[in-house]
């Protein structure tokens, strides 16, 4: 693979095999050369889970303290009174059986979508569509509800949902590069904290086995997990 003169640059911050603490990653990465956007800081969990089997799925939601950095695209489906609430509650797109038929259609610019209970039997006809792409609402993620406007604020505020895929391993946007340092490492603490409470009674062994943060194109920085852990 042919890796760019910045991405090169960056890696000689970062040396090969070593673990880093949390802090000393997260200076690393503010150090790597800029790119012309503002990237998102991203971390990455290895777990000791078998996604295989439904008891071992691990997945969760968790509200950062200091928000991700990005205007999340809020897709709301109810009808009535709760689409004057959604539309108070400044979610970007409202609607019911059209919305339905919009997706349908091909339509899926947003991040999130929230739905009202009685709407789900609609919804459902949407999974093949929407699950793959984690936008299917689940109660589970506080994304069925019939509060749309609290589930509104929590996303609007920095709430992020997580699930292991596949491959055992658990990825989540955590901020932006251009977050101070130790609002970065908060996030990073909040979400950590969660994951562990999420951590399957089938489990055994080690849960988290490895830890790595990166920025969207930047090479990934290994976390030393006894001191990530303490």
């Amino acid at each position: 693979m042919v890796r760019s003169k910045r991405y090169k640059e960056a890696l000689k911050l970062n040396e090969k095999g070593k673990h880093y603490t949390l802090s000393e990653a997260v200076d690393i990465l503010k150090k790597c050369p800029k790119v012309k956007f503002d990237e998102t800081v991203e971390i990455s969990f290895k777990l000791g889970v078998n996604p295989k089997k439904s008891e071992q799925l691990v997945r969760g939601t968790v509200a950062l303290p200091h928000g991700t950095g990005k205007k999340m695209r809020v897709a709301v489906f109810c009808k009535g009174e709760n689409e004057k609430i959604a539309t108070e509650k400044g979610a970007d797109f409202v609607g019911s059986d059209e919305l339905v038929q919009k997706i349908n259609s091909g339509w899926l610019d947003f991040d999130v979508a929230i739905a009202t209970p009685d709407m789900m039997k609609d919804i459902s006809k949407l999974g093949r569509i929407l699950g793959p792409r984690g936008l299917m609402p689940n109660p589970k993620a506080g994304t069925v509800t019939a509060d749309v406007g609290k589930a509104i604020d929590e996303v609007k505020k920095g709430k992020i949902e997580f699930r292991v895929d596949k491959q055992a391993d658990i990825h989540a946007g955590v901020g932006k590069i251009s977050f101070e340092s130790s609002k970065l490492c908060q996030n990073i603490a909040s979400l950590l904290k969660v994951l562990i409470e999420r951590k399957p009674s089938q489990v055994k062994g080690q849960y988290i086995r490895s830890a790595v943060i990166s920025t969207t194109m930047g090479p990934g920085v290994r976390l030393d997990l006894a001191s990530l852990l303490k």
